[in-house]
């Protein structure tokens, strides 16, 4: 379509979700301008698990197989205590057949730069902070968003807010709402080459802490790390000397993933979520997704997921050439529900792992252990979320057909 008489939409944020939702739109045949505050599109971020509910979404985009074949897929693993004691095992190939589909690993900057890959040239401008200016009106008499941005204003037929946590989208259309609160919990992410003997993924609960292994398909390994804290506080010195004093006497591989470290590529960030949901994720022509809309703690690893999901079906309701008012009414009403119920849940986990209390946690580590006994109720807490389908017939239908034949990596 010519760009001269596509209708434009705007995104503020080239996080993932901005990028999906900027992808789709433009294969609908808006004109996407995406805006970001940083002058480089590389995100800092480390790893992502992308669980089947979010590979289905990116299906519909055409990036479904794409991603699968640049990433890890997770195979058999578990929870351990820091001891090493295994208290459940998970079943890779058990996973795949109940969801259809796999769980797989990649950095965040392959899939960022996957999916600006299918924007055109020129889509995306860096160094360019925008704010909302005025959210527009749809029906008769509607009146174009407006965006600022230090090159001039811009006006649009639709604004899409996708700047994160600290959203100045969401403030601007729901400045009476509560802020994201702290969850309790701070956590630190790295990625380092891997260690010189075979592990097994897994995530190790102690009390109050977490500590998360997984390979990435280019040999190196991402870990991430939790703990319950003081909101707003940093090493004394630096963060790999915080996770040594945390975690060094826990199991293999942890000790030597944390001297593989350099102290600059420690990643560490407060929890905050927004469990009191948002009265609905979009006004006149703009609309929130992601971590702008619905930010939750990342006990589920469904954070990124949910931001994909966010982009393809705000898409899917909005074809062009229309007034989007009715779409994103219909955008809201399917991701208000759902993402609040997950916002919820990652919260509940969120409380479970900052649990300090050594009855509380034996009491916590035997519910863990159920698992063990029934391998079914460990995948039971993802029903209705990693077997959610988009509401748009994917481009490739290769991709449900992956898992079913057994897990590769």
């Amino acid at each position: 379509m010519d760009n001269r008489t596509a209708p434009r939409a705007v995104v503020t944020g080239s996080g993932i979700g901005g990028l999906t939702a900027a992808v789709a739109l433009h294969q609908r045949g808006w004109h996407v301008t995406v805006l970001e505050r940083a002058a480089s599109l590389r995100p800092v971020g480390a790893g992502i698990a992308l669980a089947p509910n979010s590979l289905r979404a990116l299906d519909v985009i055409g990036l479904g197989d794409d991603i699968r074949a640049l990433a890890a897929w997770q195979g058999d693993g578990g929870m351990r205590t820091p001891s090493g004691r295994w208290l459940a095992r998970t079943d890779a190939r058990a996973a795949a057949d109940r969801f259809g589909g796999p769980l797989v690993l990649l950095h965040r900057a392959t899939l960022v730069d996957a999916l600006a890959s299918r924007l055109p040239d020129g889509a995306i401008r860096t160094g360019e902070p925008a704010t909302l200016a005025d959210p527009g009106a749809t029906g008769t008499g509607g009146r174009p968003a407006v965006v600022t941005t230090p090159h001039g204003d811009i006006e649009a037929d639709l604004v899409i807010g996708a700047d994160g946590i600290g959203s100045t989208v969401r403030r601007a259309l729901f400045p009476e709402h509560p802020e994201p609160a702290y969850a309790g919990l701070t956590t630190w992410r790295v990625v380092v080459p891997a260690p010189g003997r075979p592990f097994a993924p897994h995530e190790t609960w102690g009390r109050g802490a977490l500590w998360g292994t997984h390979p990435l398909k280019d040999g190196r390994v991402y870990a991430y790390a939790a703990a319950a804290a003081p909101a707003g506080g940093r090493a004394a010195d630096d963060e790999r000397a915080e996770l040594l004093r945390r975690f060094a006497t826990w199991h293999d591989p942890i000790p030597a993933i944390i001297d593989a470290v350099a102290p600059d590529q420690v990643l560490r960030h407060d929890v905050r979520h927004l469990t009191a949901p948002l009265p609905a994720f979009h006004r006149g022509r703009t609309a929130l997704l992601g971590d702008a809309a619905h930010p939750m703690a990342p006990t589920l690893g469904q954070g990124g997921n949910q931001a994909i999901e966010d982009g393809i079906v705000l898409a899917h309701h909005l074809p062009p050439h229309t007034d989007p008012g009715a779409g994103l009414a219909a955008y809201s009403a399917a991701r208000l529900p759902r993402t609040t119920g997950i916002v919820r849940a990652s919260a509940r986990v969120a409380r479970l792992l900052t649990v300090t209390a050594a009855p509380a946690v034996a009491l916590r580590d035997a519910l863990l252990s159920l698992s063990r006994l029934a391998p079914g109720v460990a995948l039971r807490a993802f029903d209705g979320i990693a077997d959610w389908r988009p509401p748009q017939h994917p481009y490739s239908d290769r991709a449900h057909q992956h898992g079913h034949g057994g897990v590769r990596r």
